[in-house]
């Protein structure tokens, strides 16, 4: 019975290292939850301080979008920032390096789709389709949280379900961008955030 025991719990470590070998586990509930906080800070910033709320494709005075941009700019900075401090703490907490062969894959993964997707958003600004810029900013997301799942948790990947079926929904409601860039970079990543916690951290 003792040596079952142990075969059982050799296995169990076997399979946690090889987890650990081929999959990015250094992520932090508390970077989701940041974001998420970030996000829903950016939105009211722009809505309510800079009036912006596109109910339309086209429209938008210009000083108004490059307000709105540098609030975007601003909740991406603190988001990555917050993502590379807790992620970092949690790495050494667990005796892990954050920058390994799995992070680089990782990061590759999201690059492409995010690098596509920024450049997107700069052709929609500069022929004047403001209203697509939350729905295509959060489809191309999605996207990359997609693409990059396969290197994380499970739980990015139904993030980036997430992500991209608030994306499409956007496209099509225009008038509800805002709302639904909200649900998704802000309270879905705030549920992210806790659910990885629990999940993993706690």
């Amino acid at each position: 019975m003792k040596a079952e025991q142990d075969y059982i719990r050799d296995i169990a470590e076997i399979r946690s290292m090889m987890e650990r070998s081929s999959k990015f586990v250094s992520l932090s509930g508390w970077a989701g939850i940041m974001a998420g906080i970030f996000a829903l800070g950016g939105v009211y910033v722009a809505r309510n301080v800079f009036g912006f709320n596109p109910d339309s494709v086209s429209g938008g005075s210009s000083s108004e979008v490059r307000q709105v941009l540098l609030v975007g700019a601003v909740v991406l900075v603190l988001a990555l920032c917050t993502a590379i401090y807790f992620s970092n703490q949690r790495a050494s907490r667990r005796g892990e390096k954050i920058w390994n062969a799995t992070a680089r894959q990782l990061l590759m993964s999201l690059a492409v789709p995010l690098v596509a997707g920024g450049i997107m958003v700069f052709i929609l600004v500069s022929h004047d389709l403001i209203g697509l810029v939350a729905p295509c900013s959060l489809l191309f997301y999605g996207l990359a949280l997609f693409n990059a799942s396969k290197f994380t948790y499970n739980a990015v990947k139904v993030l980036g379900l997430a992500e991209i079926g608030l994306g499409l929904l956007g496209s099509w409601l225009v008038g509800y961008g805002l709302l639904l860039w909200a649900l998704g970079f802000g309270v879905a990543h705030i549920v992210y955030g806790v659910y990885v916690y629990y999940r993993y951290e706690k």
